[in-house]
């Protein structure tokens, strides 16, 4: 009798416990998709534009193909990663503005940035006028690089969005209104499918039209957050253009460049290896099917980004609070949610790998090509669900530069290595390349896992504790 009544009660507080688990899962999942499904929504979008032009363009000519992924890749991916890295400075300063209740200190620095960042990619422009000259320097071929060069052209218009729409996100996410965002950014893509239809299979205007397309709907995003902003959406950040915007520039441009280096190098690891593909035997069908799957990856990549972002506010968020144990059970569950989206899609590229090519392209050796990468393309991916989970844990908790150098590490020092030596020497062409890729990954993630795993978050709390008391005291 005793027995049973012991049995039934460790069985009750068992059943306590899976329950309290359960609401605790809930209640932390409502806290992180709060913060990442606007963000992942708004990357989506935007990139899937990206996807759905390539695609448009693989069934015009796989020479436009290549081109169109030798300047996405290489030439849009540079300067967009310089802008981002420029743009990050806007989300520091509007940060600490909003969190000092400085607010309209956030309209003058949205302002600075515009004319940083327009300055900058006013700068780089001779990458897209001089873009056959520039391939060519770099060794492409010929009838790829000139290509290349009339795609380049297209692309100007299209990049001067981001001077906007980068520093205008971020000074929304500041102040915690980035829903517009995502709103505004499925509404794109869905006015760029039918957009791109009409110009390249009605009109006939063809890669030209693909890119007017990818142009326009990238601007109507533009568009609609200017609205927002300037339409009495942010009464107490914005309050009109003002002569202050252009005092104290420098600075912004010092902490632009600091905070943008290791983004850049980030940005920039996949750009070289498109290069690298560009000088394969048939480098049509390496550049085409290469990128072709990289875009896939980096397409799935957008969500894990935005579970990073969540990932930074959550950890920074219970580090403030002092709160360790929660910090260690909200990494559990963003890591959790991550990895089972990442084998979801590990999953459907294992099923689907062999058909995905045929929506970019007819060209039988792309798809087959394509086809090729595809078991690798899935292990890219999963991948992919974990590490940038870590990236942020390590952002929230303050430990950038740790982050940084492992990057570089990874990715220069081990992954193109690789891939040149597995790609050329080994004669595995472009799946070799593929798989230093790969390489690099693995190091990154399990040299970022060891990193936190050898973390105390309870040290974590104490030194936040510290700061905070020692601000408050200065």
């Amino acid at each position: 009798m005793g027995n049973n009544m012991e049995e039934r009660l460790l069985h009750d507080s068992k059943e306590v416990e899976e329950s309290d688990l359960k609401v605790k899962v809930f209640e932390e999942s409502k806290k992180i998709w709060k913060v990442a499904l606007p963000s992942v929504l708004a990357r989506l979008s935007a990139f899937g534009s990206v996807i759905v032009t390539q695609s448009f363009i693989g069934h015009i000519s796989s020479l436009d193909l290549a081109a169109y992924a030798l300047v996405q890749t290489l030439s849009v991916r540079f300067v967009n990663g310089i802008l981002i890295g420029m743009s990050s400075a806007t989300e520091t300063l509007c940060g600490q503005a909003y969190g000092a209740k400085q607010y309209h200190m956030m309209g003058v620095y949205l302002q600075r940035s515009w004319i940083v960042d327009f300055i900058t990619l006013t700068i780089l422009l001779p990458i897209f006028i001089f873009g056959t000259q520039i391939f060519k320097l770099l060794g492409e071929q010929t009838d790829i690089a000139e290509a290349a060069g009339t795609i380049s052209y297209w692309f100007i218009p299209f990049v001067y969005n981001y001077v906007f729409s980068l520093t205008i996100q971020m000074y929304l996410q500041a102040q915690q209104k980035n829903k517009i965002v995502g709103f505004l950014s499925i509404a794109q893509f869905i006015i760029h499918i039918p957009l791109s239809w009409l110009f390249v299979n009605v009109f006939g205007w063809g890669v030209g039209g693909a890119l007017a397309a990818i142009t326009l709907s990238s601007w109507f995003v533009v568009l609609g957050e200017l609205i927002y902003v300037f339409g009495g959406w942010c009464p107490h950040t914005w309050q009109g253009f003002t002569m202050a915007a252009f005092k104290d520039i420098l600075p912004v441009v010092k902490l632009s460049i600091s905070s943008g280096l290791m983004v850049c190098l980030e940005l920039w690891y996949n750009a070289v290896l498109v290069l690298l593909a560009g000088y394969m035997k048939d480098a049509e069908v390496a550049i085409s099917a290469f990128s072709i799957c990289l875009n896939i990856n980096i397409w799935e990549f957008m969500i894990s980004l935005g579970l990073l972002g969540a990932a930074c506010v959550r950890v920074a968020n219970e580090l403030g609070r002092g709160d360790a144990k929660a910090v260690r059970f909200s990494i559990k569950v963003l890591l959790s949610t991550s990895v089972l989206i990442g084998l979801f899609f590990f999953v459907m590229c294992l099923i689907f790998g062999r058909k995905v090519g045929y929506l970019f392209t007819n060209e039988e050796d792309v798809v087959d090509a394509v086809a090729d990468l595809s078991t690798l393309l899935s292990i890219s991916i999963l991948l992919n669900s974990i590490y940038p989970i870590i990236s942020g844990v390590a952002v929230g908790a303050g430990l950038q530069v740790k982050v940084a150098y492992i990057n570089l590490i990874c990715y220069y020092f081990i992954g193109i290595p690789i891939g040149i030596v597995l790609g050329y020497v080994a004669q595995l062409q472009v799946k070799g390349i593929w798989i230093g890729m790969i390489c690099g990954l693995f190091t990154q993630t399990s040299a970022l896992i060891y990193m936190i795993w050898r973390t105390n978050w309870d040290e974590e709390v104490t030194s936040q504790e510290i700061i905070s008391f020692t601000n408050i005291a200065t």
